[in-house]
């Protein structure tokens, strides 16, 4: 499965491993979960229960007559117990049984855990076994499962979030697009494996999204509704929400002010879109310029919701009038490239995450962010753990980085009160003569092409 290579090595260690393992997985199902569970079990002897929102009465009978008919045994009693006892792999091998949406059982029987907990101990099945524990609820996950649980959480061998692929795996998923074109891409879809296998490299950004998203048989026309009423009630403030911060209001004022909600409801509602993975809050790279720094600002985190909230939400009208290709041209080709300048970042960050895992870098970091000034903008900071500092400039759209930028990012620096021990000079499309002439003898200068 593209980018799920360290993911399914993980699992192979953990099912080569001597005695039996309890392991959780959750993430976005969008994320491919299911299919790395899938690739993970082919050629092994498991069992795969899939737990649908029903009753627990009703998903015992469930439970009992796919094991029943999978094993070709008959169960008389409808217990955990009795159920686990009746799986096996046939042979000595070790036996996965994976349980999908496992929430969905636990929230309103806890009969499920002690069984499990049983499992493991090999109190009802004595051959060794491997539980995978799967749920797409993000927020379940890391909230409330921990309080339902308690000390048995220690039990489990590894809680593991199966998160967005990275930019150098959409890279790789497109070989016919350039670095710009993907980049382009990546900040529309994110990482997200779903939505790549539906977006072709045959086509330009442009047609992916009059097809994928402006179409009204587009597979991701109407997917942003989808995800965010498959967690959370009362659409209209989410979508109130996320509209004004896709608008370019961070601030809690201006979010109050823009939607006349109490702060006091604002901030309930966008913790519960950071508990889902759709908002984020974000801090300012910490330097002396403490000061001069903004904060509490907010923003939208999964990119595809930030697109859709930028460009479309805002003109649905205009979306169900127009041709895809009109809409386009009106409301998103003028504003695209500015939008695009954060993603941007985001790859240059990631750029220099892997340099610093191969020890190609300078200095080996130890945090890296950005810092957001109310006169300026240090695009990338990222520091070792004596405070050494790689300062990182990031042009996406302009013709060519130029002098004037960097004294820009000087001033920026002189707010901040940070100094600079390497600076790494990021653009995408190219450098201006006198800026490259000037940085020639100065080894703490890197200019890193990016449009190739």
């Amino acid at each position: 499965m593209t980018g799920r290579k360290a993911e399914l090595q993980y699992l192979e260690q953990m099912y080569h491993r001597e005695g039996n393992q309890l392991l959780v997985l959750y993430g976005r199902k969008e994320n491919g979960g299911g299919e790395l569970v899938q690739d993970f079990c082919r050629d092994k002897k498991y069992f795969y229960y899939y737990a649908p929102e029903i009753s627990p009465y009703a998903q015992k009978q469930r439970m009992q007559r796919e094991i029943a008919e999978r094993y070709h045994v008959t169960i008389s009693e409808e217990s955990y117990d009795v159920f686990f006892k009746r799986v096996k792999s046939g042979d000595g091998s070790k036996l996965v049984l994976v349980i999908d949406e496992f929430q969905r059982i636990l929230k309103k029987d806890s009969q499920l855990m002690d069984s499990v907990l049983k499992l493991k101990g090999k109190k009802l099945y004595p051959g060794p076994v491997m539980i995978l524990l799967c749920s797409s609820s993000i927020s379940w996950v890391e909230q409330e499962m921990p309080q339902m649980l308690g000390n048995t959480v220690k039990k489990i061998d590894g809680i593991t979030k199966i998160n967005e692929l990275r930019f150098l795996d959409l890279v790789r998923s497109f070989p016919k697009y350039s670095v710009r074109e993907s980049i382009k891409a990546y900040g529309v879809i994110g990482g997200v494996p779903e939505y790549m296998e539906e977006w072709e490299d045959g086509r330009d950004t442009r047609e992916n999204i009059c097809n994928l998203i402006l179409s009204k048989n587009g597979f991701l026309h109407g997917k942003v509704e989808e995800i965010i009423r498959s967690q959370l009630r009362e659409l209209s403030v989410y979508n109130t929400l996320l509209e004004v911060l896709a608008s370019g209001k961070h601030k809690l004022n201006d979010i109050y002010q823009a939607t006349g909600f109490s702060r006091a409801k604002i901030s309930v509602y966008l913790k519960n879109l950071m508990e889902f993975d759709v908002v984020e809050k974000v801090y300012s790279f910490e330097t002396g310029g403490w000061q001069n720094a903004q904060k509490g600002l907010y923003q939208i985190r999964d990119t595809f919701i930030n697109f859709w909230f930028k460009f479309v939400y805002p003109y649905l009208s205009d979306l169900h009038q127009m041709e895809p290709e009109e809409f386009y041209e009106i409301h998103i080709e003028k504003e695209m490239e500015d939008y695009l300048k954060r993603y941007f970042v985001n790859v240059c960050m990631e750029y220099l995450k892997l340099q610093d895992m191969v020890g190609k870098l300078p200095l080996q970091i130890h945090k890296m962010g950005t810092w957001i000034g109310k006169k300026g903008r240090i695009d990338i900071i990222a520091q070792n753990s004596v405070r050494e500092n790689i300062i990182c400039l990031c042009n996406w759209s302009e013709p060519e980085m130029t002098f004037e930028m960097c004294q820009q990012l000087f001033q920026s620096m002189e707010q901040a009160k940070i100094t600079a021990n390497y600076y790494y000079l990021f653009s995408a499309k190219s450098f201006e003569e006198k800026l490259v002439k000037a940085v020639e003898k100065d080894q703490r200068i890197l200019l890193v092409d990016m449009s190739k």
